[in-house]
């Protein structure tokens, strides 16, 4: 996931990788349900691996690969709340834990998660919050040991929506194997799901989705 992260000092966030596409974007029309994906190369790559889950929909994709949640958090206002979605679907943590940016706790990566859904809340945008996928190794930063930091780090995003009434999808369950890492048949590299790996995060994303669309009419 390194591999994608064109970080340098003057943008460190990368706020220039979506600009023209957020300029050349119209607001929504009144009666469109805008979602915004926010993430990593797991969400930038879903676009490209399995196309037709965005077709015909009003699903915008944000990811920017390599990614982490520091650097999410300060492009959240333009690739986000800017965009005037109705729900935002954020997937994110796992190259902090791979140290992308350098190490940082799992206090880190929470806090910057959380921030993110305030900011989101906070200007009428109801949350989607996904389970970290599972992964045992880093092929570009071995040695993170990260199967049980995912879990811990999954176990505090569970907590905090159950207990803000945020939606939350547990990605983690399905496609682990018995190393708590990705499972072979849904992502080669062991980080990032195929075709077979997105048909499993698919369902699970549009049930929320759905769920989060509903509470919003019923307001």
């Amino acid at each position: 996931m390194a591999l994608y992260n064109t970080v340098n000092a003057q943008d460190w966030a990368n706020l220039n990788y979506y600009r023209k596409a957020n300029t050349l974007l119209e607001n929504p029309a009144n009666n469109e349900d805008r979602v915004v994906f926010m993430g990593n190369s797991i969400t930038e790559f879903w676009k490209n691996i399995h196309p037709d889950f965005f077709v015909g929909k009003t699903y915008i994709n944000r990811g920017i690969g390599g990614q982490t949640t520091s650097q999410m958090l300060l492009r959240f206002r333009a690739d986000v709340i800017n965009l005037h979605p109705k729900v935002v679907v954020f997937l994110g943590g796992t190259n902090d834990i791979a140290g992308n940016t350098g190490d940082v706790t799992l206090d880190v990566i929470e806090d910057n998660i959380f921030s993110m859904i305030e900011l989101a809340r906070a200007n009428d945008i109801s949350v989607v919050l996904c389970s970290v996928l599972p992964v045992f190794e880093y092929s570009w930063s071995p040695g993170k040991e990260p199967a049980e930091k995912i879990i811990e780090l999954n176990k505090a995003l569970r907590f905090y929506a159950e207990t803000h009434d945020i939606t939350f999808v547990d990605f983690h369950t399905p496609m682990k194997d018995e190393r708590n890492g990705l499972r072979i048949e849904l992502g080669e590299d062991g980080v990032h799901p195929n075709v077979a790996g997105y048909l499993i995060m698919e369902p699970l994303v549009e049930e929320a989705i759905s769920k989060e669309i509903q509470k919003i009419k019923a307001k």
